[in-house]
């Protein structure tokens, strides 16, 4: 099972996620870090939803359900200990529909310095995730933090 512990991040990404989640606070914003470090055998169960497994929910709008990431296994920056995946909270429950909070907290993501994906084009705009890719390509994060 994939963590939820900002201890599972690397420094650099741990510091910022602390940060983003006390700046959203300031806002008045409730966030939920849902998700942190991912195996690459885990991030190969998530890349095979969609397209060879079913994924978890009975009503997508594909049978085998919705593509939830384009990223295999050693392609996620989850993988390197450099990605979260959050959800804003309103009253306690997940907003996970409330496009002008995640707009909000992207925002706040990239004041510090985090890649947020809600900027991203293309079919898997991902409005839950931020990355710190400390100025590094996929391959240099290989050889800078593979696990």
């Amino acid at each position: 099972m994939a963590s939820r512990s900002l201890l599972d991040l690397n420094p650099e990404t741990r510091k910022r996620a602390e940060l983003f989640v006390a700046k959203c606070a300031t806002f008045g914003i409730e966030v939920l870090i849902y998700c942190t470090y991912r195996s690459e055998q885990e991030q190969n169960i998530l890349f095979s939803q969609g397209r060879t497994t079913p994924g978890p929910n009975p009503r997508a709008s594909k049978p085998m359900g919705n593509v939830v990431t384009n990223a295999r296994g050693g392609q996620s920056w989850h993988n390197f200990r450099a990605a979260f995946d959050f959800v804003p909270l309103v009253g306690g429950k997940a907003a996970w529909n409330d496009r002008a909070l995640y707009e909000t907290c992207g925002k706040i993501a990239e004041s510090l310095d985090l890649e947020w994906a809600g900027r991203w084009t293309g079919s898997l705009r991902e409005t839950a995730h931020c990355q710190f890719r400390d100025g590094l390509t996929l391959a240099q994060a290989v050889a800078k933090w593979r696990v």
